[in-house]
């Protein structure tokens, strides 16, 4: 039986376009077509790009040109997406970034990061790690990796790092928000930081939320991100924590071209896209499977994204979303929007997907 749903606009705080750098894995206006596809009213947009968005001209690039959603981009934490110096927080604050990150890397460094998160709680802004100590790994430890003698990224190199982050909040007061947070032990680390009134939020992808590393059979590169997958356990703990309110939704939408992503584990490129997915995979976990409210699962697409975005109020005006839970569809890569087709949900079949999204 078909059951329709109208909310206010979606919004997707973690995509990828990449221009400049790899537009022939996504362009501005080929990344935008996919997230109206997709569903969303409103996306931010990362600076890995190369150049970095480290600067006010890069910020105003990338918002050039009549899309169907709303772009907003992040701009840097650090000059160059290096973690050596503070970007220039102010004039990218001022002229429009939604936050600040280095995403795709994690800013080693305590004392830039304090200073970045002191500057940043003066300008009201929130800054959005991309928490992961660097490794030689690959994946989580999981059957696959011990059978192909794959190098694992440990639980640890996550949880570290956000218990890093969660302390620098605690000194400086600066709104902290987790990217993609895929481990127990980090969930358990933000659930204390929030009963303890700190500003802290994070996000999790819905690739996180559906898949496990114990279940991957094949070497496989669609199925390689960073963080990686994590073990059943971080899965479900993943899970309660969206449907307690403790974590919202954002897809991590990563374009590679074929090339980036043929060739195993070991060497491929991290990332898959998602915003063509994203609503129909998280609402046959978390409402399916889970029995979450469907109000509460689409808050956590609309209302508790936009606690990061500075200015929020600029997202989406009086967008709304309409979706349908009745109408099984396969899932199709031939038939994106997006430029890329590195998406481990192809020929996978879900009930729930965007009706329509009104202006």
């Amino acid at each position: 039986m078909s059951r329709t749903f109208d909310f206010p606009g979606f919004v997707d705080v973690h995509v990828h376009f990449r221009d400049p750098g790899v537009p022939e894995a996504e362009t501005a206006a080929s990344g935008a077509r996919a997230a109206r596809r997709g569903g969303f009213a409103a996306v931010v947009t990362m600076p890995n790009t190369n150049p970095a968005g480290d600067n006010v001209e890069w910020i105003r690039r990338q918002t050039e040109g009549d899309f169907p959603v709303k772009v907003i981009p992040a701009a840097c934490i650090t000059k160059g997406r290096l973690g050596r110096e503070v970007a220039d927080l102010e004039l990218l604050a001022e002229a429009g970034a939604a936050f600040f990150t280095d995403d795709g890397s994690y800013v080693a460094d305590d004392a830039v990061m304090e200073a970045a998160m002191a500057r940043s709680a003066d300008l009201g802004m929130a800054v959005c790690d991309h928490a992961l100590v660097p490794s030689d790994g690959v994946l989580r430890d999981c059957a696959l990796a011990r059978r192909l003698s794959l190098p694992v990224i440990p639980a640890s190199a996550e949880i570290d790092a956000v218990a890093r982050d969660i302390s620098l909040c605690r000194v400086t007061g600066c709104r902290l928000h987790v990217q993609h947070i895929s481990t127990a032990g980090a969930v358990e680390l933000v659930r204390s930081a929030q009963k303890e009134g700190l500003p802290v939020t994070a996000e999790a992808t819905p690739h996180h939320l559906l898949f496990s590393c114990d279940d991957l059979a094949a070497d496989d590169a669609n199925f390689k991100m960073a963080p990686p997958l994590g073990n059943h356990e971080d899965r479900a703990e993943l899970r309660r924590a969206v449907k307690d309110g403790v974590l919202m939704f954002a897809t991590d939408h990563a374009p590679h071209p074929a090339s980036a992503k043929n060739s195993g584990f070991l060497t491929s490129a991290n990332g898959i896209v998602g915003l063509e997915c994203a609503i129909a995979v998280t609402y046959a976990v978390m409402v399916e499977e889970e029995g979450m409210d469907v109000e509460a699962w689409a808050r956590a697409w609309w209302e508790m994204p936009r606690w990061i975005v500075a200015n929020s109020g600029r997202i989406t005006g009086s967008t709304r979303i309409r979706v349908d839970a009745g109408n099984p569809r396969m899932i199709d890569v031939s038939a994106f929007a997006s430029l890329s087709r590195n998406c481990p949900y192809h020929g996978m079949r879900f009930n729930c997907y965007p009706e329509e999204v009104e202006r």
